[in-house]
């Protein structure tokens, strides 16, 4: 009797989460994975992809992504999640910043709605006493997921403080992370079983550094560095852990990149009551403060050569859950500032450059294995996040979410090669060898060769967490 399916990828070197790397064929019907099978043989399928000399991966998600912050979010649904199908990420997760009442926020999903080619979902940014109220409401909407942004007080928020198109514009020192709010955010966030996402700086310390650093005259990487220190992330890592395990609170930290703040999580995880989670960004495995180009200002900075070991180091070993991109969609005339790294913005495009960062950093240069490449863009952001089994492995049942890569094609990086609307990247002339050659979201084929099927806008839906 013969079988059929929509798509037959044959000849598939699978990198199975947990399972190891499985020589099958995958068989797609109606947008999930229907079948591994051994034998392609007796199966009809619409369209047959052979995928011999490379390896299939659970399609990368994406955690941590800016967009909507300097166009609107329909149109930077589109050209984000375009760069993002470009680098084989097939579920994006988008950090929404609002002054108003989160029950305001349909009108950005009405307007998320139908405009990007990939999956998506929220994090919900609490930024005012009166949003804590509004975390029950997200949990009901399926935004299980809050962030925290303890660098905003003092007088910071001007530096980096965007909101989304349509929202009250926020004056200087109006977002105040007061310890209040904190516990309050933390406090509710446990009780619905959220996960609280940690930008974890203190913000009066990176202040004084910061003016400080300006009065002085100071410039460069290694004065953004210098001025906003890890030891500025590991004291509050280890204030909000204190708050933590009295709720017993999901606990993820965002982009983490030095050993400071690593080792801080570490010491407050061995005491225990709290889930600790730890994500880090491609940029901290490839860029140092020798980069000394002020389109790497970042917020937290860019550390050093030794720091960056140490990064690369934890994520071979386990101690890195997550790898996220702090994606920003800017552009270099706004990005550039007045040519200081005083007045630059911070952020940078990331998104497409995640998994060939990885592959031809990482697995090309044996740090790490393509295995750990799969857990930490797919396995384990989906478990964190309550998207799996739906997303982040290859079997039976699950979201046929796939990446196709292929680790001795070779690219050189280009902003046109990104598809973002931003028209920079820190990886400018950079030659990869190890890129994604097909993006397939829920059994239909986005991107195949660097090129995003036009006919695959509105493809992407909102993924409901966490999922049933």
């Amino acid at each position: 009797m013969q079988n059929s399916c929509d798509i037959l990828i044959t000849n598939a070197s699978a990198v199975i989460p947990k399972v190891g790397i499985v020589e099958t064929n995958i068989m797609i019907e109606d947008g999930k994975i229907k079948a591994l099978t051994n034998s392609p043989t007796n199966i009809s399928a619409s369209r047959k992809i052979d995928a011999h000399g490379r390896y299939v991966l659970p399609g990368a998600i994406d955690p941590h992504v800016h967009y909507g912050v300097y166009t609107p979010i329909d149109e930077a649904a589109r050209t984000e999640s375009r760069s993002a199908a470009v680098g084989g990420v097939t579920t994006m997760l988008r950090m929404l910043r609002l002054y108003e009442s989160y029950r305001n926020i349909e009108k950005q999903l009405k307007a998320s709605k139908a405009s990007h080619y990939i999956d998506y979902s929220i994090h919900a940014s609490i930024l005012r006493p009166e949003q804590v109220k509004d975390i029950p409401y997200l949990k009901e909407i399926g935004v299980n997921s809050l962030k925290i942004y303890m660098n905003l007080g003092a007088d910071l928020n001007h530096i980096y403080m965007d909101l989304e198109p349509g929202a009250h514009s926020i004056k200087d020192g109006e977002v105040d992370m007061t310890d209040e709010l904190l516990s309050s955010i933390v406090r509710e966030g446990s009780k619905v079983h959220s996960t609280i996402l940690v930008h974890a700086e203190n913000a009066a310390m990176c202040s004084e550094r910061m003016h400080r650093g300006k009065e002085k005259g100071m410039a460069g990487l290694g004065a953004w560095s210098d001025c906003r220190p890890p030891l500025s992330e590991a004291e509050s890592v280890a204030k909000v852990s204190e708050l933590g395990r009295k709720s017993g609170a999901n606990l993820y930290f965002v982009h983490i990149g030095s050993n400071a703040a690593l080792d801080a999580i570490l010491a407050q995880k061995e005491k225990g009551r709290s889930n600790y989670y730890i994500e880090t960004c491609p940029h901290y495995l490839t860029h140092t403060t020798d980069f000394n180009n002020i389109t790497g200002k970042v917020v937290p900075p860019i550390r050093s050569k030794s720091d960056r070991q140490s990064i690369w180091s934890a994520l071979r070993n386990g101690v890195i859950d997550t790898i996220g991109t702090d994606h920003v969609a800017n552009r270099l005339d706004m990005k550039m500032g007045q040519g200081d790294i005083w007045s630059a913005l911070a952020g940078f495009p990331g998104i497409a450059t995640m998994l060939p960062v990885l592959l031809s950093q990482g697995v090309n240069q044996d740090r790490i294995s393509i295995e750990r490449v799969a857990e930490v863009t797919s396995y384990n952001t989906a478990r964190i996040f309550g998207m799996y089994p739906k997303k982040g492995t290859i079997q039976q049942g699950s979201d046929a979410d796939l990446t196709i890569v292929d680790l001795k094609l070779e690219k050189t990086v280009t902003p046109e090669l990104l598809q973002s609307y931003s028209d920079y990247t820190i990886y400018d002339g950079w030659k990869m060898a190890g890129w994604p050659v097909m993006t397939i979201v829920r059994g239909n084929v986005v991107m195949e060769d660097g090129q995003v099927d036009s006919k695959a806008l509105g493809h992407g839906d909102f993924v409901h967490r966490p999922v049933s």
